[in-house]
């Protein structure tokens, strides 16, 4: 998208943040423990298909009960929803509660889940626990569209499927549908939970990190001896709206979505290209559409969830985008105490965007002992960075190369 385009565009804000994660479900606390370097990682137990005895994962503690006159359910309806569905609904009727917006009568909002895998993950646990749905499920309608119902959606709504860039690909596709009129706000991001089925199937492709020690230092984004990701459950929602009609309410705006910029490998199933252009590429674009300069960037959340290979590509691809202001510019995965979220990791990730955007300092990645030479870049290991940040990039590369890269601007 061309500079002039999005230099005519109306800004789209961000005015509600809603998140249910490992690090908790308030935005005050996330940014706290993010910022203080706290693990969400823990010792779970090894599940149906578990090769190794000993497992580690980033779970949800505990899923928030909805206001009743969000979600239209009473404490025992709400917990009678499966997993997916409760972590969703918490995590969008907090995102709407906070932006203040009116459903009834007021503006037309649209809803855009990132997710992917979804009648796997419930199907599987429904037969773990004896059920039948994987055999003809009786519910006839998709997660977001019983989302759209429990909330009194009536704008457009629609799931999004990019591997783990599926919750930043339903931000884009948010902004779009504002941009071209089809809504006047739009609830977007995306979310996933653990399931022994998608642990195992991550464990046999050598994805997942093998320690057994401390769950804790487990994830090593960038370090050397990082050995692979840790899964974990969780993701994020936000309220997309018009600047000038969020300003005109008096709602409290977050930040600005500003840029948008995609591109595929077009390489490999799981493996990211050894060929940085590709996700350079959709780091470029992303700039390009925000009208921002590399030297204007103050943060970059990296996607870097541990893997030998995806990091290095990473590295490079970020190097290739920023050319000589890279070394200017900290660069952070919070994967290293947020544990990889799939589906949810762009949204929750976003969310550290917008906390470095408020605190003004860069979450660290925690883990970082010795950083790999082959990730040459302005690391930020165990502790915050105080930083003037007003423009924060966050990268998410998804399995076939889904590449997608966000650009937040402080409002």
């Amino acid at each position: 998208m061309s500079g002039s385009l999005s230099m005519n565009r109306e800004p789209v804000v961000i005015t509600g943040v809603g998140a249910v994660s490992p690090l908790g479900c308030e935005f005050g606390e996330i940014a706290d423990n993010l910022l203080a370097g706290r693990s969400g990682v823990r010792s779970v137990p090894p599940g149906a298909y578990a090769r190794d005895g000993v497992q580690f994962a980033a779970p949800v503690e505990r899923i928030p009960e909805p206001p009743a006159d969000v979600s239209g359910l009473s404490p025992a309806e709400f917990s009678g929803l499966d997993r997916l569905e409760q972590l969703a609904l918490a995590a969008l009727a907090s995102a709407l509660t906070d932006a203040g917006l009116p459903r009834d009568g007021g503006p037309r909002i649209g809803l855009v889940l990132g997710l992917g895998a979804e009648r796997l993950r419930t199907w599987e646990l429904d037969f773990l626990e004896g059920g039948t749905h994987v055999f003809g499920d009786s519910r006839d309608r998709t997660l977001v569209q019983r989302l759209a119902c429990r909330l009194g959606i009536v704008g457009p709504a629609m799931t999004v499927a990019a591997a783990c860039a599926s919750s930043g690909y339903a931000l884009a596709m948010g902004r779009t549908w504002i941009d071209s009129g089809w809504v006047d706000a739009c609830l977007v991001g995306g979310c996933d939970i653990l399931s022994p089925t998608a642990i195992a199937s991550f464990y046999n492709l050598r994805a997942l990190s093998r320690r057994s020690d401390d769950p804790s230092r487990a994830s090593r984004p960038f370090d050397c001896d990082r050995d692979g990701f840790v899964m974990a459950e969780g993701g994020a929602f936000f309220m997309l709206e018009r600047g000038s009609e969020a300003r005109a309410r008096g709602a409290r705006i977050r930040g600005e979505l500003a840029g948008v910029g995609m591109s595929s490998d077009g390489a490999h199933m799981v493996i990211p290209s050894e060929n940085p252009v590709h996700a350079a590429r959709a780091i470029s674009a992303s700039l390009v559409d925000a009208g921002v300069r590399p030297d204007e960037v103050d943060y970059v959340n990296a996607h870097a969830a541990g893997t030998r290979v995806g990091d290095i590509a990473e590295a490079g691809a970020i190097r290739l985008a920023l050319g000589d202001a890279t070394d200017g510019i900290p660069v952070s995965s919070t994967k290293s105490m947020s544990g990889h979220m799939i589906s949810g990791a762009a949204a929750f990730e976003a969310v550290a965007c917008l906390v470095a955007l408020e605190r003004q300092a860069v979450p660290p990645t925690v883990n970082l002992d010795r950083p790999d030479v082959h990730c040459r870049l302005d690391h930020v290991p165990h502790v915050f960075r105080p930083r003037q940040v007003r423009v924060a990039v966050s990268n998410s590369f998804g399995f076939g190369g889904s590449n997608l890269c966000l650009v937040f601007r402080a409002a």
